[in-house]
Formats: C-alpha cells, sequence, structure tokens
C-alpha cells in the first residue's frame, strides 16, 4: 500500500471518535481536569510557546503511557483463573508476559525471527507460559482469546478527556510497537481519540529502529522537529530526541509491579514537556 492509500484509509478509519464505555467514565477524569496546572497561553515561558506552535501532531508510546497494561492483563487473567479455578499468581503471569517484551522484539531487530508483528510475539510468549505455569487446559478458542487481552487494555483515567482537548489542535496517533489491529481495538475499547493509528507493521521495524520515529514525519510531510513523541519511558523520548523528534515525558508511577524501580520524574530541560499527567501537558501546549 503506498502512502497516499494508507492515509486516506487511517485517516478515515480516525474520522470517527469512539464513544467513551461507560465503565471508563470515571470521577478521577474530573479530578484530572480540576488539578491540572491551569497553564495558559499568555503564562507559558516563551521558549515553550515557540516550541509548542512549531508542533503539528503528537504522536504517543502506547503500553504504560496510554494504558494501564499491567492492571487490565491482572483483572483478565485473575477472572480467567476464578472461572478455571486456578491456584495462579496474576501479577507474576502478567509480568512474566511483559518481561519478553523487550527480548521478543529484539530477536526481530536482530535478524533472528523475520518481520513478526507483536500480537504474534505476545502469543509465542503466551505459549511458553502456559507451560512454565503448568496450565494445560485451555483450548485453542481460548488461548486466541487471552492474548487478545492486549487488545483490551483500560486507558489511564487522563488520557481520553486529555487526548480530546489535544485533538482540537493537533493531529494525534499512537507511535507504538503494537500492530495496527492491536492497537485500533484497543482504541476502541478503551476510548481513545486518534486521527489515525501508526503501528509497528506500517514499516516493519520496532523502536528504537529510525524507521518508527521518522514514520509520522513522512507520512504527514512535516519536519521532525514539527513532532512530538509523547512517553512515560526516557529511554523512548531519548531515542526519538536523537531523530529531531520534540520530547514531552508524562509521569506514570503506577505502569509496573510494586517491587520494581519506577520512572522518576526527570530533572528540567531533559525534556521539551515534562508533565505529572495528560492534562497538565495539554495545559503547557496551550491547549
Amino acid at each position: 500500500m503506498n502512502r497516499r492509500s494508507f492515509l486516506g484509509t487511517a485517516l478515515a478509519a480516525g474520522a470517527v471518535t469512539p464513544a467513551l464505555p461507560g465503565h471508563r467514565l470515571k470521577a478521577e477524569q474530573a479530578d484530572f481536569l480540576s488539578s491540572s496546572t491551569a497553564t495558559t497561553e499568555d503564562s507559558m515561558p516563551s521558549n515553550s510557546m515557540q516550541v509548542a506552535s512549531s508542533i503539528q501532531m503528537c504522536v504517543f508510546d502506547t503500553f504504560g503511557t496510554i494504558v494501564d497494561w499491567r492492571g487490565s492483563v491482572i483483572n483478565e487473567v485473575a477472572q480467567l483463573a476464578r472461572q478455571k479455578g486456578w491456584d495462579l499468581d496474576a501479577a507474576a503471569f502478567a509480568d512474566a508476559w511483559r518481561r519478553n517484551y523487550g527480548p521478543s522484539r529484539n530477536r526481530v531487530r536482530n535478524g533472528e525471527l523475520p518481520w513478526t508483528k507483536l500480537d504474534d510475539l505476545h502469543r509465542m510468549t503466551l505459549d511458553e507460559l502456559l507451560v512454565t505455569f503448568q496450565i494445560e487446559e485451555l483450548s485453542e478458542e481460548e488461548k486466541v482469546d487471552l492474548n487478545r487481552v492486549w487488545h483490551r487494555l483500560h486507558a489511564w483515567p487522563d488520557v481520553p478527556s486529555a487526548l480530546a482537548r489535544l485533538k482540537t489542535r493537533y493531529v494525534l496517533s499512537p507511535l507504538s510497537n503494537g500492530n495496527v489491529a492491536l492497537l485500533t481495538n484497543m482504541a476502541k475499547f478503551a476510548g481513545i481519540p486518534w486521527d489515525c493509528v501508526l503501528g509497528s507493521d506500517v514499516v516493519r521495524h520496532y523502536k528504537p529502529d529510525r524507521e518508527m520515529y521518522l514514520m509520522p514525519g513522512d507520512f504527514f510531510d512535516l519536519p521532525p522537529s514539527a513532532v512530538l513523541m509523547v512517553a512515560a519511558h526516557t529511554g523512548d523520548l531519548e531515542s526519538a530526541a536523537s531523530y529531531g523528534l520534540r520530547t514531552a515525558f508524562v509521569h506514570r508511577p503506577n505502569e509496573r509491579s510494586p517491587g520494581q524501580p519506577t520512572t522518576s520524574m526527570p530533572e528540567p530541560g531533559r525534556f521539551d514537556f515534562i508533565a505529572t499527567n495528560f492534562h497538565e501537558l495539554a495545559s503547557q501546549l496551550g491547549v
């Protein structure tokens, strides 16, 4: 598919913002709105205003930044364990599944595996986990459904409403290692209002490959400096900055298990924008 055809399809798919599922319209969203920093364009530092005015597109890391992957997977695995009568540590299962995320991607990046989309990498890991955790009674249909838990991840409470704010000024897309089908289904499930979906299978590369970070500008005919990469992971942002993208850090202290260290707030000036939540970021961008 050429770029023009892809853009037509992607923008058409993103033209209708999915209605927010009722169970996601939580009071926490209002809390984020009321507690976020009331920053306006008049009160923004001049350098931040200049950066914000040059940005035309915002792209987002997804797992951990947009969605609570850990809580979502734990809840579904725990529910399945109750239904099946398993004595299973759902948190350990979720953490083990995620732990192979980087190594499995790197097997593709270094050529050990041919191009393999993330759905299939997740399934390869799941099959190994079923052996490790001695789970034998799942049918193939049940394995397929369990693997699709990654399509059913819940957004952090601030995400739908804050992205709706950003959408009034910027083109929004994930820039994720997820494949297009996974990211599209996730957006419909969680009420994430993307304009289009840019997944790793579009360029058949995984981050931190340069092809991923340059993809948004290539498709939308924008210089890298007109694209803002938003993530809760400093390594992702540092890679994006190395290719000329603008960067915004949003803190997600609850992404990982209690026993693992979380990413602390970076020092001022390390990235173009640093925020504690998405509404604060929207305010810093003058939206």
